[in-house]
């Protein structure tokens, strides 16, 4: 493409004008979904990614998305180009590069980094497998430069499983962290000197936030914002600065939380999750202390990916989350009012298969990946 057609296209994405047409290898999958509130097209802007796990949109137009097994693409109109630079990963199970944010004030040079988590192989004595990690880089041309890691949950364990992973920031200009289970020894999410199974509150270049409700205490680790969480794999910060979550359970039970400071939510004492292997409640279904889930996800839901729509797209769906389903192939409209979930609304069922992540971009339009071998990158746009 020449450097004039180059700009013309990502001055009509940014205006929002550049439908199928314009982005040279978007194609038009579904004409028209009915939904109560909204119909839309789905439009897919790539295709041929690898197990895709987070797309981020730069603010002229382009798209970074990750593969789990290392890779971060540059999406340009149709074309995809993989960055240089990417550290290495533990590509093993559920393990891998995973989520990806840009700094809030990406765009004004001083702050424009790239934060992505991964899994980290152990390499030191005593790192016997893999852990969470969370670093940043800058992007220069196709590659990663100034490469930093910001931090490693302080327990390495087995590869493979519960890693989280998802990072969203707030107002205040924190960045929220989500780490799993680990999924094999599940008290860990109840023990708040273990990063496992919990949410985290750090600084933009990876410390603790002074504030923390643990921070300072010799019983809890300085960095943990919220315990007793299972898998959180969707992670939105809201308009009004709430943060919710779109928790894994194991079989049925998974949860939307909303995640408050201090906050215990009950991973594995407090369940509606029974066991895959046998018919037998893990847990019991409250417990004294616990915050219980704003919302169940019916069936096997296995959540990933959540936002929230503030688009001039899409004026009846404001302020409502989008959460993204795995197993279940489905996208989610979940109507919240303060701290309660009114109303659901299914707005796909496996039209795109597996959704992984769910992101309203900054030309207001919401942008989906699925999670597969040749997967996609989607754009939801309203239809008259």
């Amino acid at each position: 493409m020449k450097p004039l057609a180059t700009f013309l296209t990502r001055c009509l994405l940014g205006l929002g004008l550049c439908s199928s047409v314009a982005a040279g290898a978007a194609e038009v999958v579904e004409q028209r979904i009915e939904t109560d509130r909204h119909d839309f097209r789905i439009v897919r802007l790539a295709s041929g990614l690898h197990h895709p796990w987070a797309v981020a949109q730069l603010p002229d137009g382009r798209f970074l998305v990750t593969e789990r097994r290392g890779r971060m693409a540059l999406i340009d109109g149709g074309e995809v180009r993989y960055l240089d630079g990417v550290p290495a990963v533990s590509a093993i199970g559920q393990g891998g590069l995973l989520d990806l944010v840009l700094h809030p004030q990406y765009g004004d040079g001083e702050h424009d980094w790239i934060y992505f988590t991964y899994a980290k192989a152990g390499k030191e004595p005593g790192q016997d497998g893999s852990a969470t990690a969370l670093g940043r880089a800058r992007l220069e041309g196709t590659s990663l430069v100034n490469v930093e890691e910001l931090f490693v949950q302080n327990r390495f364990s087995a590869p493979g499983r519960h890693y989280g992973s998802r990072l969203a920031w707030r107002k205040d200009g924190t960045l929220m962290m989500t780490i799993g289970d680990r999924g094999v020894e599940r008290e860990r999410a109840q023990d708040i000197g273990d990063h496992a199974g919990s949410v985290l509150r750090l600084t933009e270049s990876g410390g603790a936030a002074a504030d923390n409700p643990f921070a300072g205490e010799r019983s809890g680790l300085d960095e943990i914002f919220s315990y007793g969480n299972r898998n959180i794999q969707g992670l939105v910060v809201t308009a009004s600065d709430q943060v919710w979550a779109s928790e894994h359970a194991a079989r049925g039970g998974d949860e939307l939380n909303l995640i408050e400071a201090g906050n215990n939510y009950g991973w594995p004492r407090a369940t509606r999750s029974r066991e895959y292997s046998r018919d037998e409640a893990i847990g019991a279904p409250s417990a004294p202390g616990v915050r219980q889930p704003a919302h169940y996800y019916q069936g096997r839901f296995a959540p990933s990916g959540l936002a929230q729509v503030h688009s001039e797209y899409f004026p009846q769906w404001q302020h409502n989350l989008l959460a993204g389903g795995l197993g279940s192939n489905q996208l989610l409209r979940i109507v919240v009012d303060g701290r309660e979930v009114k109303a659901t609304e299914v707005l796909l069922q496996g039209e795109i298969g597996r959704i992984r992540d769910v992101r309203q971009g900054r030309d207001g339009y919401i942008y989906l990946l699925n999670d597969q071998s040749d997967a996609g990158l989607y754009r939801l746009e309203p239809v008259q």
